[in-house]
């Protein structure tokens, strides 16, 4: 197995200069995420934490995965080892966009296994970009399976949602770019599928001494199940976020990186990220997908072993909510907007 590094970071950081979008960032109002109580034994006062957002849904393709897909063609393309058959790649939705996107960029075949549950915005935006589109059975694995049988049979090179190291170097990128924007930065929170956002991101955070929690829907809790058994293991996918974060297992580069020092596990409900998300609409008029805004619920919410941030993680006691402490500075990744926005709700302005 390979085990991502900070140096695999700073490679595709390099190969991937001026081929991405730099992340915007934008500022919570203080005040609007709560921080965690101290000791009643202890009489310092409270500093308000400071929270961000990081809008990666205005990344190429509308999500994060633009990243690593420009890193994995580039890299490939670098070598000269691309095939004529072009590349392939099964994804519950953005990282089949991103390698659409990015093969289009080079010039490249692309042919995209999808389940056959993807929103259909999605399909639309696939073939938008020119790729040869397959719906294959009601999971993610399935997807898969029927992906390895097409690179096998025509010789495509096959790339991955989020178990490749240069699909996760790619990813870290954000991270990089998440640092050099905020001084002193002590927590980055990120949502976990399949865990190649993850692994990038932990592993650039441990090497500038930054905390990652990660965050699932309690239903879907691929990475924190391998924590929890100490290996890959296959969960049940169950939630309103399984369209992009509905892998089956999470990587065993996923479960190392989880294994650094300053990685929290938190899972969060449905419900918590349906409000997060529509959060996101009442105060900044942010359409994102649920896999997006299941990061942000681990903030919003109700306190459930909301103060066990400073405690070593122990995955069977995972958190139900992070609270920043006092003072914390805290960066939430907004990973992804392909969604159908027909379910936010306007409410009339407030005064």
């Amino acid at each position: 197995m390979h085990q991502l590094t900070y140096g695999d970071i700073k490679a595709a950081t390099d190969r991937t200069a001026g081929r991405i979008r730099p992340v915007a960032l934008a500022r919570v109002d203080p005040g609007a995420i709560r921080t965690a109580r101290r000791d009643p034994l202890d009489d310092r006062e409270v500093e308000p934490c400071e929270v961000w957002l990081a809008m990666e849904f205005m990344q190429h393709t509308g999500s994060f995965k633009a990243r690593g897909a420009q890193n994995f063609i580039q890299a490939h393309r670098d070598a000269t080892t691309l095939p004529d058959a072009g590349v392939t790649i099964a994804s519950g939705g953005n990282a089949g966009l991103a390698c659409a996107w990015a093969a289009q960029q080079q010039g490249v075949r692309a042919t995209v296994f999808l389940p056959e549950t993807a929103p259909a915005v999605k399909v639309a935006k696939l073939h938008g970009y020119g790729a040869e589109v397959r719906l294959v059975g009601a999971e993610y694995a399935e997807a898969l399976a029927a992906c390895d049988e097409f690179a096998a049979a025509t010789g495509a090179l096959a790339s991955h949602a989020y178990d490749h190291p240069l699909i996760a170097a790619g990813a870290g990128t954000l991270l990089e770019e998440i640092h050099q924007q905020i001084p002193g930065l002590d927590t980055v929170v990120v949502a976990v599928g399949g865990g190649g956002l993850f692994t990038g991101v932990a592993t650039a955070a441990q090497h500038h001494g930054i905390r990652t929690v990660a965050v699932e829907p309690e239903n879907c809790r691929a990475l924190n199940a391998a924590i929890e058994a100490g290996r890959p293991v296959d969960v049940t996918v169950d939630s309103i976020a399984a369209d992009s974060l509905g892998a089956r297992r999470a990587s065993a580069m996923a479960l190392h990186a989880a294994r650094q020092d300053g990685v929290h596990s938190v899972l969060v409900a449905d419900d918590g990220i349906v409000r997060a998300r529509q959060a996101l609409w009442d105060h900044r008029r942010v359409a994102v997908e649920h896999g997006a805004a299941t990061a942000l619920a681990a903030l919003t919410a109700p306190d459930q072993h909301a103060d066990d941030h400073d405690l070593p993680t122990r995955p069977a006691s995972a958190g139900r909510s992070y609270r920043p402490g006092s003072g914390e500075k805290v960066c939430v990744v907004l990973c992804g907007a392909n969604t159908d926005p027909s379910d936010l709700v306007t409410r009339p302005p407030t005064h």
